[in-house]
């Protein structure tokens, strides 16, 4: 039996059921939900959903690749195909490359030579954006416009490799839209403000300190050792370290293995460490976490 459990890593399946049935649920009975909850309940389970696709990138190595597409298909997050965020995370996992502002499609830095030609506007934009509090209500929007840059810029250069994928997106967001539209009758815009944007944001807070430039390369990624609501929002993601040296191990496997490598991992990566999301919100909610332009590239 524990081979069976470990093989097709039986949490995985059991959380992913209830994953998908807290977001009906949500959907389904919305109009009964006070804003505020339904604004938190909402946002959780969409950034829920997206750690779910994190997952399925890295783990359940047994499953057949269709299965384990298909299991995180659906577009709850509306804003990025399943497949681009996987070609782009796959990337991000070049460990020498990490925090480079061209080569790590996950950085927040930028060239040191790209900088003076950005206009002033853009430029107090970005500086703002390396607060958490301007980083979760405006950096979607603004990841939102890199992707939109990207995207463009690519068609514009003759690249279509990913038009295939954001055709299936579009067909797959209409189905989506249709049940929480027209059979759950809840307004498009209530699912913006509710699921898509609060979801967003929370995986802003995530990815705010996770890596900063180190000489070493695991040394740019960072420890928050939260507790279990968070840890389970991002499946132990937020041990970002842990992650990085094994990419992957199961979700549930990996606060043990932090708690029996504690010590080595803090070393290893300079002690660049946070005592939980609680400890983030108090020293950078209005305070910079980091200079955007690279300090080496």
């Amino acid at each position: 039996m524990k081979d069976f459990y470990d093989r097709y890593e039986l949490p995985t399946v059991v959380l992913g059921l209830v994953l998908y049935a807290s977001w009906v649920a949500l959907v389904w009975w919305h109009a009964s939900i006070p804003g505020w909850l339904l604004f938190i309940a909402g946002g959780y389970v969409t950034q829920w959903h997206f750690s779910l696709q994190h997952e399925s990138i890295h783990g359940m190595r047994n499953w057949p690749a269709w299965l384990r597409t298909a299991f995180v298909w659906p577009p709850l997050g509306l804003w990025m195909p399943y497949p681009v965020y996987n070609r782009s995370h796959s990337t991000h996992h070049v460990n020498f490359n990490i925090t480079h502002p061209q080569r790590d499609t996950e950085s927040n830095y930028h060239l040191r030579d790209a900088w003076p030609g950005y206009n002033a506007p853009y430029r107090f934009l970005l500086m703002l954006n390396q607060t958490l509090l301007v980083r979760m209500a405006v950096g979607p929007f603004l990841r939102l416009y890199k992707l939109a840059k990207k995207e463009i810029g690519r068609v514009r250069g003759g690249d279509y490799s990913n038009a295939g994928h954001w055709v299936t997106h579009a067909i797959s967001l209409a189905v989506l839209l249709y049940f929480v539209t027209q059979v759950a009758g809840m307004p498009f815009w209530k699912y913006l403000l509710c699921f898509a944007y609060p979801g967003m944001a929370l995986g802003m807070l995530r990815t705010f300190i996770e890596h900063r430039y180190a000489d070493r390369p695991l040394a740019r990624v960072a420890i928050v050792e939260s507790n279990t609501v968070m840890g389970v929002l991002y499946l132990y993601n937020n041990l970002h370290l842990v992650h990085h040296r094994s990419p992957t191990l199961p979700w549930y496997r990996i606060p043990a293995r932090f708690r029996a490598e504690r010590e080595e991992l803090l070393a290893f990566n300079d002690n660049f460490y946070f005592r939980g999301y609680t400890d983030i919100l108090r020293r950078f909610t209005f305070s910079p976490v980091f200079d955007p332009i690279h300090p080496k590239w």
